[in-house]
């Protein structure tokens, strides 16, 4: 990881955690992660991050402290997309700022595109999209499937296609953020290491064979 994906980054703050470092693609420059990112990365379900600049220029994709990206998670952008700190993305979401096509002249490309904004906490859930000139306000909660056309307010709650508020959320109700997982940072090692144990207990290099030569189900 140290030697592959870090320096693809423009810059990445301290304790990145990525599983499967060879599954997250990038593309592209101007592509900073901020301090203890968590990539959930699998072989048959890439995050992928894109710039590819409008007309040459360039294009950035900023993303805070804290934030989780699941499998699967697309991020293009033309111009400009920014993630706040503490953000959870959920697997196979896309976020583009961009429709990469002219309406009428489908020949030229990066015709209209506008920055994307997510504040501090947001939640985007499974499968969700949220599209060019979108901004979303801190601890906002997208629900899956979501195609988000307009702006979303801070504290709201939004599903459909196109996404339409369902609800709100109590701004004087205490809000526990993902940064509070990482306020001990020696608790949290002690945590991926305990969860690293119960996952691999078991495993030796005759399982390992026997589920390559012998499958069967569970393996």
């Amino acid at each position: 990881m140290r030697h592959f994906l870090v320096p693809q980054f423009d810059a990445i703050g301290c304790e990145p955690e990525i599983m499967d470092p060879g599954s997250v693609r990038l593309f592209g420059k101007n592509i900073r992660v901020g301090n203890y990112p968590h990539l959930i990365s699998t072989p048959d379900n890439c995050i992928r991050l894109t710039t590819l600049g409008h007309r040459g220029g360039d294009a950035y994709i900023t993303i805070g402290d804290y934030v989780l990206i699941s499998p699967g998670v697309r991020i293009s952008a033309a111009e400009s997309i920014t993630i706040g700190d503490a953000c959870m993305i959920a697997a196979n979401v896309y976020i583009s700022d961009s429709d990469w096509h002219g309406l009428y002249n489908r020949t030229r490309p990066f015709r209209c595109t506008a920055p994307v904004t997510l504040g501090d906490n947001v939640w985007i859930g499974d499968s969700a999209i949220v599209c060019k000139g979108v901004s979303i306000g801190d601890n906002s909660v997208i629900g899956a499937g979501s195609v988000v056309t307009k702006s979303v307010p801070p504290n709201t709650v939004v599903a459909g296609n196109p996404a339409r508020e369902i609800k709100s959320i109590n701004p004087r109700r205490r809000m526990i953020t993902r940064e509070a997982l990482f306020a001990d940072a020696f608790r949290q090692t002690r945590n991926m290491d305990d969860l690293d144990r119960m996952l691999l207990e078991g495993n030796s290099l005759f399982g390992w064979l026997r589920s390559v030569l012998f499958p069967r189900s569970g393996d």
